[in-house]
């Protein structure tokens, strides 16, 4: 780096004067840091994802007892699924549960008024976006405790795409909700018991079995009673 202007004074040297190196003056910023977790080009990677990825991730999802969904992502994991399925599945679910309140009040009383009920997007965002985020969260640090080695991301990818056969039960009564809340609790299972194929971790596999068909009973109680 060179000073300007130049110094021409007498007795000193003339021409430009050159500093020192950045390096001498600076400090290198260190190259992981918390900056990077604020950074939206952070995580532009995880939604690079084509259309025939998502699709074939999505059918997946629907098959959960080949429990070998950590492999068809390991190469490049997405959190396109988890933002993409949640929302849809908060709004699918925000929307038929203020239809189902309507048509129990037009059947019993068809001359009373009907307001939209807007707690119910309230509660689907609160529930889905939360469970969506908090449970593959609290696994993944007791996962990491117990010695296990973890990777938020994928555990992340995984339950969000766990989340897409709700999109498709929640119109149905109790008997499919059920099935599906049993299917994606398989899929969540079978997938994290293969990810953890070395350790010995039943409890942890059983209790999110549970969680999952927690999840299924509590979306049929609460948006569908």
């Amino acid at each position: 780096m060179q000073k300007f202007p130049p110094n021409n004074g007498g007795g000193s040297r003339q021409g430009y004067q050159t500093l020192g190196s950045p390096s001498e003056e600076f400090e290198q910023q260190p190259a992981n840091n918390w900056k990077g977790v604020f950074s939206v080009s952070s995580y532009t990677q995880y939604f690079n994802v084509d259309t025939d990825v998502v699709i074939n991730r999505l059918m997946s999802s629907l098959n959960p007892m080949t429990g070998d969904f950590f492999s068809k992502i390991d190469a490049n994991p997405d959190l396109y699924g988890l933002v993409w399925i949640s929302t849809t599945l908060v709004f699918v679910l925000a929307s038929l549960g203020n239809c189902a309140t309507y048509l129990m009040q037009k059947r019993t009383d068809s001359s009373a008024s009907w307001n939209f009920d807007v707690s119910y997007v309230n509660m689907a965002a609160f529930s889905i976006y939360g469970y969506a985020i908090v449970v593959p969260l609290a696994f993944y640090f007791l996962l990491q405790y117990l010695g296990s080695n973890a990777s938020l991301v994928r555990f992340w990818c995984m339950w969000g795409y766990s989340l897409f056969i709700f999109v498709l039960s929640s119109i149905l009564r109790w008997i499919i909700i059920l099935v599906a809340g049993t299917a994606s609790s398989c899929f969540v299972t079978l997938n994290l018991r293969s990810y953890m194929e070395s350790n010995d971790l039943t409890i942890v596999v059983i209790a999110s079995f549970f969680l999952q068909l927690a999840l299924a009973i509590f979306i049929k109680a609460w948006f569908f009673p």
